[in-house]
This record gives C-alpha cells, structure tokens and sequence, in this order.
C-alpha cells in the first residue's frame, strides 16, 4: 500500500531531509527505524529537500510497503526507533498516485528572527537574532511586492541545478512579515521553492528592515535575475517548514 506519513522535526543536527553523503539526514535515519519496523527499506518520497539545520512542524512524505500492523499503531511503533527530536505525528494510507512532493498544491514556510540584543536560551536554536531595530512595516511592504508568478532566479543559490535548467519561475501566493512581541516573522506560500529561496528572501527583507534597501526595489531585484543583488543567505536554524497542502480529492 502506499503509506503516508506526516512528522514534526528538529533540524538542528540533520543535513536536511534528503538522503546526503555529507552527513546525516532525517530521511536515512526515519529508513533506520522503518527498516526495523516493517523489515524492509522503502524508497521514501519526502515533500521537500529542506536545507541543513531546517526545521518542519508538518512535513509530509510516501512510501510503498506491506504493514502487518494497523496504521494507527505505526507512529508510536517508529517513534520507539528514532530519536527524540524526529516525531512520526501520524500514518494514513494514500491514493496509489500520491507523491508527497509532486501531489503537492503549496507550501508554507516561515524565518523567524528575534529583533532584541538578548538571546532567549530556551530557543536560541530557533531563529536568527537581530539587535538592532527592524521597520517591519517596510519589510511587510517589501514582501507583499514578491506576490504573484515570477522569476525567482535573484532568490536561487549559485550552482543550483534546477537554475542551470531555467526553471526558475515559482508563484509566491503570500508573503507577509509580522511581528510579535520580539519575535519578527516572514511567511511564504508557494506553489515551490528554489534552493535556498526562502533564506535569501528573508536576508532580502531583512536589509529593508534595517534601512539598507529600499521596500520597493524588489520588483527590479527579480528582473535582474542577479543572485548577487539580493541578500544574505540567512541562517538554516531559523525556517520551520509549516505546512503543505494538497488538493481536495
């Protein structure tokens, strides 16, 4: 049957989701504990790559296999497998045609930053920390000019194999920043994601934020199709993968 899994996970020591040669990944060790459970090492398709260091809060994948079990029992079954900061939320089975990256309408993922000199030592692992004072309103409007289908390439890291094809036009549904207390918070909603898209969008805003870019010069940034015209590549520790969605059946 093909199995779908939704799982909650600290990236802090993954080199992401995709199996990897230069480390180990949350892919290869959720395989570990499948191979002990079902007894087999299914071919896992997993709804994005996500970068070393990211996290997810609902991360979706599929896999093929024969489970004696009920599917109810399989999370916690797993879960005595893995380790602590990997957590399968629960198992369905899906339609034959199903593919968790490919089946996918769009995903939202979220950077956040804590605008203080102070960092908090209970969640210092979870975003990236800004002293000086942001103007999350310029990065707002910075970010609602990023809405719509267009080019993403000035959003994409060098060397990217997807950019050396041209596929570089993505639709950014939402894109807002917020803030909350000291915590400031970019969200995108797209339809897909180039490497490292999301990181350097937010290094993008958040040079508006501290003055060094005007909000609205982001429509122009994207004509460039020039990655060396936007912003830093923001740390991994920072972006949560929240939520993928799929069509209605």
């Amino acid at each position: 049957m093909n199995i779908c899994l939704h799982l909650a996970f600290d990236g802090t020591n993954y080199c992401g989701f995709q199996v990897q040669p230069n480390g180990v990944s949350v892919c290869q060790t959720l395989q570990d504990a499948l191979e002990q459970v079902v007894g087999s090492r299914p071919d896992v398709k997993g709804c994005s790559r996500t970068d070393s260091g990211v996290h997810a809060l609902d991360y979706v994948l599929n896999f093929h296999a024969q489970i004696k079990m009920p599917l109810y029992r399989l999370p916690l079954a797993l879960n005595a497998h893995l380790p602590p900061d990997i957590r399968v939320k629960s198992a369905e089975e899906a339609a034959e045609d199903f593919h968790a990256r490919y089946s996918a309408h769009q995903k939202t993922y979220r950077y956040r930053i804590r605008n203080s000199a102070i960092d908090d030592p209970f969640t210092r692992a979870y975003y990236h920390k800004v002293p000086g004072k942001l103007d999350v309103a310029a990065m707002d409007r910075a970010a609602r000019t990023l809405e719509g289908t267009y080019d993403f390439l000035a959003f994409c890291a060098a060397g990217s194999s997807v950019a050396a094809h041209g596929d570089t036009v993505r639709t950014i549904t939402r894109c807002r920043v917020e803030q909350q207390g000291e915590m400031v918070f970019i969200s995108a909603t797209a339809d897909g994601y180039l490497y490292n898209m999301v990181r350097i969008l937010a290094g993008t805003l958040l040079e508006v934020g501290q003055g060094k870019r005007d909000p609205d010069s982001l429509p122009a940034l994207l004509e460039s199709r020039d990655r060396g015209k936007a912003g830093p590549t923001l740390p991994g520790k920072g972006l949560f993968l929240e939520r993928v969605e799929y069509p209605q059946p």
